[in-house]
């Protein structure tokens, strides 16, 4: 499965980053041969449309679940429409979070937090 965790370095040993749209980077990563790949996410200093913009980043990319920390309204939005899963992630590594989800032990993620939250940096 394609999987992509929010992150705030762009190594597989970086911490997930609590925020998806205004995460620094994205890793993507295929569960089931454990290829990867890490892209800078442009949209973390946008004025405004960040999660509307990783979440179709995320659709064009063929991802089918996110483990993030929290999801605004906007990014839910466009995830829900596309089927993509969202995860709750832990605070540890991407590496870590990857075997998280491969054994199910990751708690699914159905409210937002409010808009704007990830600007001020926020976490849960």
């Amino acid at each position: 499965m394609k999987v992509c965790i929010s992150s705030i370095g762009n190594t597989l040993d970086s911490k997930m980053d609590p925020r998806f749209g205004r995460a620094s980077y994205f890793v993507i990563a295929d569960t089931e041969t454990m290829d990867y790949e890490i892209i800078e996410n442009a949209a973390s200093i946008s004025g405004g449309g960040a999660g509307i913009t990783s979440g179709q980043l995320m659709v064009d990319k063929g991802v089918k679940a996110i483990v993030t920390g929290n999801v605004g309204p906007n990014a839910m939005s466009v995830l829900k429409a596309a089927r993509i899963e969202i995860y709750r992630g832990q605070d540890t590594t991407i590496k870590e979070n990857l075997e998280n989800i491969k054994k199910e032990v990751l708690v699914k993620i159905d409210n937002t937090v409010p808009e704007h939250y990830g600007m001020q940096g926020g976490t849960k």
